[in-house]
């Protein structure tokens, strides 16, 4: 298994057998590059753990739970102590990214994922017939004899012999309450102090991504959200004594590669371009199909150049920023334009919100860690999910004289020029140039892919046929009813 994850921890490896659980776990080193080395263990040898991901808020805990019982700097030995102390409920207290395994004495053990399902897991659960629960990051990681048995592990859970499956943490706070007055009309001017709580809000939230003990970098597409991102990385990345780099990717001439230059000259960024051809795109989709572990048309389309803009990062970087998130809280998409109604569009945000992780977050995170790269969101960041959703979808509503995501932009005024701020949205395959380039041979490939229901078809068009042979020949025994949230969403 830990042989099949080596692409996401190429820095190391390290497994330990603890009582009636096996734990291991692939290295990539971006914080405590000397001491962190994992499994983790309390002192006194009692508790040990592995995880994958970042906790942000891991110097608040080690205040709060005493630093004399830490044995290394890694920001996941929080987590590790927040159960030794205090028991599994108390990861509603992390702020980050992470799957965690933690075993401890007389056979207690707990896995969980965080709240957005940032970092992936997936599981066999224990049944009447079979006792061995395994987890793993990717499905390519069980053993293919298990793989049938294999389930998607649900987001803001953990689970205990004991307890069985318990929710801790929620994306979208259960008690959620409209926290500004809404509009009376469409062309009221958003309240200044709906602007101030926004933007301090993403600052925050991208600080604490800057947390690494390397140099971070961004993804940037020249889109709002990714040069929003960058803008405020550029800021802290200078602080922290070095400049920010940033990556873009397109065919020949696409407009994401222009207007990302364009934004990085701007800023002052270490800027990193890679261009491709339309062969190179048909070329690694096979590849790509396997890393993200999905089907889905519109995951490989989009996967295919943040593929080989991760191949680049990596070159340079182990970490990058992303502006995954933006679109599903500030209502950027086309669709959600043509909703009218304040408490309809808020559904939608919240219930996009909720099944990010087997979308876009799930592609994110494969073809980043496919090359050994970590994405971190900022946008998911559990204060700013709360906020955003906070503020009635009014505010969000677009139509004439109001672009998509207005407030995001007039919030940030006076960080970026304006053809940057109110630069037109692209979706980032037609933005970089990759629908173009996967369509070029079949212009016309068949009915767009929408989300009705599945009717008990795994595959709807011609393309989508394409990538579930390639999905069925690479994970031979995965059932994607049990491991695609696209089935259980639909």
């Amino acid at each position: 298994m830990l042989g099949r994850l080596e692409h996401r921890g190429p820095d190391g490896q390290g497994e330990r057998r603890f009582g009636n659980a096996w734990l291991g776990h692939t290295r990539l080193s971006i914080v405590d590059l000397e001491g962190g080395d994992q499994p983790l263990s309390t002192a006194d040898g009692e508790w040990l753990m592995v995880g994958n991901g970042e906790i942000y808020n891991h110097e608040d805990i080690r205040e709060q739970l005493g630093r004399a019982r830490f044995t290394s700097g890694s920001d996941n030995e929080a987590a590790l102590h927040l159960v030794e102390q205090e028991g599994p409920h108390a990861l509603e207290r992390l702020r980050g990214m992470y799957a965690v395994l933690i075993a401890g004495p007389d056979g207690t053990f707990v896995a969980a994922r965080d709240p957005v399902g940032v970092k992936p897991l997936y599981w066999t659960p224990p049944t009447a017939q079979r006792e061995e629960v395994a987890f793993a990051s990717e499905l390519v990681a069980f053993e293919p004899a298990a793989r049938e048995h294999v389930e998607l592990f649900p987001p803001g859970h953990y689970w205990t012999p004991r307890e069985g499956l318990v929710r801790f943490a929620h994306a979208v706070p259960t008690s959620l309450v409209e926290r500004f007055s809404r509009p009376t009309s469409p062309a009221d001017d958003t309240p200044p102090a709906i602007l101030d709580a926004l933007r301090d809000a993403l600052v925050l939230a991208v600080e604490r991504r800057m947390m690494a003990d390397v140099r971070v970098g961004v993804f940037l597409s020249g889109g709002l959200d990714s040069s929003l991102v960058a803008a405020i990385a550029a800021r802290s990345a200078r602080e922290r004594g070095y400049v920010l780099p940033t990556f873009a990717v397109g065919t020949q001439g696409s407009p994401d590669l222009a207007a990302a230059r364009s934004v990085a000259a701007h800023l002052g960024t270490e800027h990193h371009e890679r261009v491709y051809t339309a062969d190179e795109a048909r070329e690694v989709l096979p590849e790509v199909v396997r890393s993200i572990e999905s089907f889905d048309p519109s995951l490989v389309r989009s996967a295919v150049p943040n593929f080989f803009l991760s191949e680049l990062a990596a070159e340079h970087v182990k970490v990058v920023l992303t502006g995954e998130g933006a679109d599903e809280l500030f209502a950027g998409y086309d669709y959600v334009g043509e909703l009218t109604s304040d408490d309809e569009l808020h559904a939608e945000l919240v219930r996009t919100v909720e099944n990010l992780h087997g979308l876009n977050l799930q592609r994110c995170d494969r073809v980043t860690m496919a090359h050994g790269l970590e994405g971190r969101v900022p946008f998911l960041d559990l204060d700013l999910i709360e906020l955003a959703l906070s503020i009635p979808a009014g505010w969000k509503l677009s139509g004439p004289g109001r672009p998509e995501k207005r407030i995001l932009r007039e919030a940030f005024t006076d960080w970026l020029p304006y053809e940057f701020l109110w630069r037109k949205k692209a979706e980032f395959g037609d933005g970089s140039g990759a629908a173009g380039a996967l369509l070029e041979e079949d212009p016309d490939p068949g009915p767009a892919v929408s989300d009705d229901p599945w009717e008990g078809e795994l595959a709807r068009t011609d393309e989508e046929r394409a990538y579930l042979a390639i999905f069925t020949e690479h994970l031979p025994g995965v059932v994607p009813e049990q491991t695609l949230t696209r089935f259980a969403t639909a």
